[in-house]
């Protein structure tokens, strides 16, 4: 006899596969497609590349600090392997001379630079994304305008002249203390934010300080840090206008005197002594003082990183 197997029990038929229709969706983009095994081989060799092409000449430069005189000499100038490693470099340029003092010069211009612009950057920008603040729209296109229209160098060195900032520290700060695009892009993080949270904090009776300090700007970490390693990298690095506002050598920031180094113009007395007398090379401290100036910007970028993706594009783009 035949069995008769219900239909039932054999569970839901299986259907065969449609044809794609005009109502299926789009195939994936290549580029969303996942990677294959040559494309992550092509990728790591590429990265790897660029990695060798940027810590290559950081290894030479620090390399070359630590060498002794005589090593430099039979590399006939930069060193790439490391031989007979000496610190007599660092030591000097931090024994208290010109270089230690430009250093803690540019430690404290600094400082304070990157707190003054952040702080009236970070005003300037909460109370341009406010839209029923005072006259915004016209502080926004004369801040716009100064993008693309500039005074000129004499104007602007005849007007801290005039101000009597030349031979001072603040001619170090004021002219460049603050930057029209870090104010947009803050001003573009601060419009993102929902304006419900500042309403119901205007409800609770908390005035526009008290709602920036505490609502917006802990929701703003991410590009508030990188604005801020914007501002200190900028502080750290200029050069330009202690060349051109300062006359005193005592008060050159460290990237003026690694110049004089670098350009073998005027090295500090110490340390022209040491190399007049075979104790130091010249490349050697001219090596030494440039890890001085990258090591600031090497150890505190990492740490600000992770807030450059979030940071950049939340607050560049908008909706």
């Amino acid at each position: 006899m035949t069995a008769v197997v219900d239909e039932t029990s054999r569970g839901p038929a299986r259907r065969a596969p449609r044809e794609p229709g005009p109502w299926a969706a789009p195939p994936r983009p290549v580029w969303e497609e996942p990677p294959s095994r040559s494309g992550l081989a092509g990728k790591a060799l590429v990265l790897g590349i660029a990695c060798l092409a940027i810590l290559f000449p950081l290894w030479i430069v620090v390399v070359t600090s630590l060498s002794t005189r005589r090593t430099i000499d039979e590399a006939g100038g930069l060193v790439m392997v490391p031989k007979d490693i000496t610190f007599v470099a660092y030591q000097e340029l931090l024994s208290g001379g010109q270089v230690t003092r430009a250093a803690v010069i540019s430690v404290l211009v600094t400082l304070v630079g990157t707190v003054f612009s952040m702080t009236v950057s970070v005003l300037c920008a909460y109370g341009l994304s406010r839209s029923g603040s005072l006259a915004h729209r016209w502080i926004l296109m004369i801040l716009l305008a100064t993008m693309f229209f500039s005074a000129g160098l004499i104007p602007t060195y005849l007007l801290v002249q005039t101000l009597g900032l030349t031979d001072s520290y603040l001619a170090l700060i004021l002219p460049s203390a603050i930057s029209v695009f870090n104010i947009l892009v803050l001003r573009g993080f601060f419009m993102g934010i929902s304006s419900e949270l500042t309403d119901s904090a205007r409800i609770d009776g908390a005035g526009d300080f008290r709602i920036l300090w505490q609502i917006v700007m802990p929701l703003s970490r991410a590009v508030i840090a990188v604005i801020t390693l914007f501002y200190a990298v900028g502080y750290w690095s200029a050069w330009f206008n202690a060349s051109l506002y300062l006359n005193d050598q005592d008060m050159m920031p460290l990237q003026n005197v690694m110049i004089q180094l670098v350009q073998k113009q005027e090295a500090p007395v110490g340390l022209g002594q040491a190399i007049k007398t075979g104790q130091l090379s010249g490349l050697a401290v001219q090596m030494a003082v440039m890890v001085m100036a990258l090591l600031p910007v090497a150890v505190l970028s990492p740490f600000v990183q992770r807030h450059f993706k979030k940071g950049m594009l939340t607050g560049a783009v908008k909706g």
